[in-house]
């Protein structure tokens, strides 16, 4: 049985989300030297992968939208807090796009998708579209709560959410599941520790340190 991988499952997602992108019309010149006027995409497009299980769905996308600039933007939950904290930001203060695809595997409780959505709020983008391959009802509806103006393109919506805040029956964690990464326990950032390391987060651009993301919608369970 042909199992799909993130490249193919995002391929077709990305597909159906490219359908919010216009055209304007651009004229070329063809090998026999007659002029052709075609279309090219009116918007200028980034895809922002979540480090780092994102990383798995950027070539699916890129294979749609090859001159798409790629920017990073790493988040991980801290076990004690239950927050949502950045350790890698590479937004460019200086290029704000017109279309912003994120790609996360998966949706549950919607805590980090949805401190990313406020980040590239504040970088500047102008539409904001999330491409996910899995994710709960509940997370879902949260997100799409705290930011009606986005657009989420998903192939599959579980009903349930379990205490621990993981997708039911889900995929579990995608990113180890992806690259091979023993279930074992993360080393992770205090949040104030990561705080103090973090000087130029709030501007939302060109950041490498870390950042706990402490709103009320942001509060609890996993990603």
């Amino acid at each position: 049985m042909h199992t799909p991988n993130p490249t193919e499952i995002t391929f077709y997602l990305g597909y159906e989300a490219s359908r919010l992108m216009t055209t304007s019309p651009h004229v070329i010149t063809t090998p026999m030297n007659v002029p052709f006027e075609g279309s090219k995409l009116h918007e200028n497009v980034s895809i922002i992968p979540i480090l780092r299980a994102g990383l798995g769905m950027s070539d699916g996308m890129l294979e749609l939208l090859p001159k798409a600039s790629v920017h990073h933007i790493g988040m991980f939950r801290s076990k004690s807090s239950l927050l949502p904290i950045q350790y890698y930001n590479r937004l460019p203060k200086d290029e704000v796009c017109d279309i912003a695809f994120i790609t996360d595997p998966c949706i549950a409780t919607s805590n980090t998708i949805r401190a990313v959505v406020s980040i590239i709020k504040r970088w500047g983008a102008k539409k904001i579209v999330v491409i996910a391959t899995i994710g709960a009802r509940a997370g879902i509806d949260m997100l799409l709560e705290a930011h009606p103006d986005i657009d989420v393109f998903i192939g599959q919506v579980d009903e349930v959410l379990s205490v621990e805040g993981m997708i039911t029956p889900g995929i579990g964690d995608a990113g180890d599941r992806l690259y091979g990464t023993p279930c074992d326990e993360m080393i992770e950032y205090e949040a104030g520790e990561a705080d103090k390391k973090r000087k130029r987060g709030e501007s939302g651009a060109g950041s490498d340190g870390g950042e706990s993301f402490a709103t009320e919608d942001e509060k609890g369970g996993k990603k």
